[in-house]
């Protein structure tokens, strides 16, 4: 049998330009993800720094100042300490769940970020469905608190998981409610871009503060009691529960924990300005210049530069308020934390929700 050699050196140099066309478009994937796990690593030390700095000046007292200018790598040598700390397993516990359940609780809150515009057309996916694809996802976080507090054969673990999964079930429905509303009145859509195209004509005027007061305070609470932050914090109230489900945790395992805590907030404080806060664009009234404040149709570098930067404003304005409310109110008892939002805020956000869909039927 005769081989034909040149036909064999053609074939060679296709094989290798489809390789590294495939190379190719696996890293044109990656690239993105990998920069947005690293502007939310960036974002969560800058909240930690922020939290430490403010509830010293509240407090008055001296915050960190060692580590870094003005106490900056503090959050950085703290993760670095529990990165080396030994990791330990309860010796009657259940580790498959022990050691699942943190990373549950970062992966669900991870995968919400994939649908934030941090500008225009600056979004990793823009689904139809993606404000309901965050609650969906948001909800598996408890089941991974629950797995752990379970699998740590400890009743303050268990207990504080038991905690963490009827505070979330009883938020999340308030918080739904909330999002349906602005979906039914104001942009018919419920993917996120669609949402701040609709505020983006008339600067804070256009802004869905102003058309859905209520639904702002009720999304404001249910977000903080989504996050367990004080005065919430009830899953891991450390006078009855020593810490709750992480009790028995520690090393990288406990840092997880403290991870998914600030990308919950995080992620809780942009779906706020993406929501309620107009997003990437400028809070000017833009009746009369619109071709200065537009920043759709500026330059894709420059746009999208700026709409990150007005985004990214809104949302460390608003994580000021939820830090200082860490830092201002007392704990509630789980009775009034229940109280509150079956009570009051599932049928005031039910109410503000009829009350929307009427005027929406009043107006066709």
């Amino acid at each position: 049998m005769i081989i034909d050699i040149t036909e064999i050196e053609a074939i060679h140099p296709f094989s290798r330009l489809e390789s590294l066309k495939e190379a190719y478009g696996i890293i044109w994937i990656l690239v993105p993800i990998l920069i947005l796990v690293l502007g939310i690593v960036l974002g969560v030390l800058v909240i930690v720094w922020l939290e430490r700095e403010i509830s010293a000046g509240i407090q008055q007292r001296i915050g960190p100042e060692y580590a870094g200018p003005l106490g900056t790598l503090q959050a950085l040598a703290d993760g670095t300490k529990l990165l080396f700390k030994e990791n330990l397993l309860p010796s009657r516990g259940d580790t498959r769940l022990f050691s699942i359940g943190p990373s549950i609780a970062v992966i669900s809150i991870l995968l919400s970020y994939s649908i934030i515009p941090f500008s225009y057309r600056f979004i990793l996916a823009d689904l139809s469905i993606g404000v309901f694809l965050w609650i969906a996802v948001s909800s598996l976080a408890p089941v991974g608190l629950l797995m752990s507090g379970y699998g740590s054969n400890n009743k303050y673990s268990f207990l504080g998981g038991l905690r963490a999964a009827a505070q979330s079930i009883s938020y999340e429905i308030p918080l739904t409610l909330c999002v349906l509303s602005i979906s039914l009145r104001v942009s018919n859509s419920l993917s996120t871009v669609d949402i701040v195209e609709t505020q983006s004509k008339y600067g804070f005027w256009g802004w869905n503060l102003w058309r859905q007061p209520i639904g702002f305070i009720i999304f404001l609470i249910s977000s903080l009691a989504e996050c367990e932050r004080l005065p919430f914090d009830l899953p891991e109230a450390e006078e009855e529960l020593i810490a709750g489900y992480q009790t028995e945790y520690s090393g990288i395992k406990f840092g997880l924990f403290y991870i998914a805590s600030y990308l919950n907030l995080l992620i809780s404080s942009l779906f706020v300005t993406v929501l309620y806060l107009g997003g990437w664009n400028l809070s000017i009234p833009n009746l009369f210049c619109t071709e200065l404040f537009d920043i759709n149709k500026r330059g894709k570098v420059f746009g999208t530069i700026i709409g990150i930067f007005i985004t990214l404003t809104k949302t460390y304005l608003f994580l000021f308020i939820s830090i200082a409310t860490r830092w201002t109110l007392p704990r509630l008892r789980m009775d009034q934390l229940l109280n509150l939002g079956w009570k009051f805020l599932l049928p005031i956000s039910l109410g503000n929700l009829l009350l929307t869909t009427s005027f929406q039927l009043l107006s066709l």
